[in-house]
């Protein structure tokens, strides 16, 4: 998947009610009760809450409650204040206490992982790996916190790239867990550790670990929400394992399955089932109304690369107003990741579809939600680049889209990704003429020199090397790249190339004067571009349809053609119009650094030229 980090480690729940020390003095028992009390009150009343807690400091407590109180301050500055620091302060104490009292497994730990959090806020990269690399190393025998604290570094490397590290520990994971009989954490490391795999793109590493997941799931006999999230983890990665090899066809039966894998689950009742008997089996994978979100996240991937643009739009609305329900009740950052992701697939819908006045306003959104989150400038800074160069090129403005492009490429860590714009900027070259700058970059997009194993990006780079060829007036070599587009197109069901590459073929049957083959390569062209919907084809097409009419001679059909191209002229030309006077339109100026949001609220909008 696109963002790295929709299961790098498994969610946790809260870990296990703390263990009452027996023979608790009174005014201890006092405080510490009043201040759940504030805590949990309704509203909850901080302020009192933390008094009580440093209040317990005025009694000179021993050992053992000082440590579990430091981490109770800590922890509760740290989510319900802006208080770092203080919270920081006193997390630290109680780490350093705990590692010198016998059996405080749980403040010991805890107060590691709470501090690691922060660390990692405060972006002191090497404190958090010393803190959590010791917890780890003094945590076998409490399998629960052993397995927590490798999950949380695996997914701070995962965040960092460093995917081998990632892997590596995620492996261990999965070692220890099997020794503790620990099945369900087992199978929960192995899938997170296929999904680093298949972030690295290691694609015979993933085969054998999904398939020893696989085995493990069939054989698991825990509960049965517990077996169907498992099953739905491993079918989000199988789904997203064909996607990303351009597989649209063959993922069909994949992607079924886990529809309705996530039907059974949402409709199971599960608050009954016990919890399991191994404390290192406290772990679960994402809420249901988490992975709810992600199927729909996925379903619309494939109606992306299928070109369903229709379907990708209503998934994608039926998706945020479920993030936007959760999001009420749930901070958690995933959900930000899912939102982002689905507004960057939106926008390339709707640019499809010719409705640019939509697609800026929703990049404005997308760009909103990276501001309260800064690692998500980080790993989504080359999409939403992208997105403006797609923008920008949909509305001629040809040098805004260009350097769009280009800081998306300077971004870009994703090989994938990266020919992808690539294959974009040769058809920014293409439209302005540049012959000598296209021809440094073909290299680049050589189909049979791709380094990828997206089948679609290797078609699409046969269409542009058909296009090049096309404006070059090579129509022999044209023909032949884009006969190998629409092999492979139609071999994946890949819809909105194979319209692309019938209307071109179309075109340049047109100008050999071949009549019958335009005819029968443009009429279904038109009829896919309408499906789709892409407006864009509609346009190209209709235009080649009137002038193919008019050359048979055949004036009512020309006619109908002429109609035709104008509505769908007017259509692109009103939207058009619309995005180019949006405040939204000056974001084409922004290359580099955060989103400057301002430009959005510009009262002046910076006009383009159709």
């Amino acid at each position: 998947m696109a963002n790295n980090n929709p299961a790098a480690a498994a969610s946790q729940p809260p870990p296990p009610p703390t263990a009452q020390t027996p023979q608790f003095e009174p005014w201890y028992s006092a405080l510490l009760g009043l201040a759940e009390n504030f805590r949990t009150s309704n509203p909850p009343n901080i302020r009192l809450c933390i008094q009580c807690l440093q209040a317990i400091f005025n009694f000179k407590p021993n050992p053992r409650i000082e440590a579990r109180t430091h981490l109770q301050l800590g922890s509760i500055l740290f989510s319900h204040t802006k208080n770092i620091d203080l919270a920081r302060t006193h997390l630290e104490k109680a780490w350093n206490l705990s590692l010198t009292i016998v059996s405080l497994d749980e403040v010991k730990f805890e107060a590691a992982s709470v501090l690691a959090q922060i660390y990692e806020k405060q972006g002191q990269m090497h404190p958090v790996k010393a803190i959590l690399r010791k917890a780890i190393e003094i945590s076998q025998q409490s399998a629960y916190w052993h397995c927590r604290l490798l999950f949380q570094l695996a997914q701070l490397h995962t965040l960092e790239k460093d995917f081998v590290s990632a892997s590596e520990l995620l492996g261990v994971g999965a070692e220890f867990s099997h020794v503790k009989r620990a099945e369900h954490t087992r199978i929960l490391f192995l899938l997170s550790k296929g999904m680093i795999l298949l972030i690295e793109k290691k694609l015979n590493e993933v085969h054998s670990v999904l398939s020893l997941a696989a085995q493990l799931i069939e054989q698991f006999t825990g509960q049965t929400s517990w077996k169907e999230s498992l099953k739905i983890y491993f079918l989000v990665l199988q789904v997203c394992h064909f996607l990303m090899a351009g597989q649209v066809k063959s993922v069909k039966p994949s992607l079924k399955q886990l529809q309705q894998s996530i039907q059974t689950i949402t409709a199971a009742h599960t608050d009954d089932e016990p919890l399991p008997n191994q404390s290192g089996d406290m772990f679960q994978w994402l809420p249901k109304e988490h992975m709810c979100v992600l199927v729909y996240l996925v379903t619309v991937m494939h109606s992306m690369q299928a070109g369903y643009m229709d379907k990708a739009q209503k998934y994608t609305d039926k998706a945020l107003m479920q993030i936007e329900k959760l999001k009420m009740l749930d901070s958690s950052p995933l959900l930000s990741t899912f939102q982002l992701m689905l507004l960057e697939h939106i926008i390339m819908c709707r640019l499809i579809m010719g409705n640019k006045s939509i697609a800026i306003t929703e990049i404005i959104q997308a760009c909103q939600v990276c501001q309260p989150q800064p690692v998500l400038w980080q790993t989504h800074g080359a999409q939403l680049h992208t997105c403006l160069g797609l923008y920008a090129m949909s509305m001629n403005c040809m040098d805004s889209a260009e350097a769009q492009f280009n800081a998306a490429i300077h971004l870009s860590r994703d090989s994938d990704l990266w020919i992808f714009i690539n294959l974009n900027l040769a058809i920014v070259y293409l439209r302005t003429n540049r012959h000598q700058d296209l021809n440094q970059l073909m290299d680049r997009i050589d189909p049979d020199r791709l380094h990828t194993e997206s089948y679609t990006l290797r078609a699409s780079a046969y269409y542009v090397r058909g296009l090049q060829s096309f404006f070059q007036g090579r129509y022999n070599e044209a023909k032949r790249y884009l006969r190998e587009t629409l092999k492979m197109a139609n071999a994946e069901d890949l819809n909105r190339l194979t319209s692309c590459s019938l209307v071109l073929l179309g075109h340049i049957f047109l100008s050999l004067g071949n009549s019958n083959e335009a005819m029968n390569m443009i009429t279904p062209s038109m009829h896919l571009a309408s499906k789709i919907p892409d407006l864009h084809i509609q346009l190209w097409a209709s235009a080649l349809l009137k002038d193919l009419y008019h050359a048979l001679g055949d004036p009512v059909q020309a006619a109908d053609g002429l109609r035709m191209h104008n509505a769908f002229s007017q259509s692109l030309l009103k939207d058009h119009f619309q995005a180019s006077q949006q405040p939204e339109h000056n974001l084409i100026q922004w290359t580099d650094g955060p989103c400057p949001l301002h430009l959005a609220n510009s009262s002046l909008a910076s006009g383009s030229i159709l």
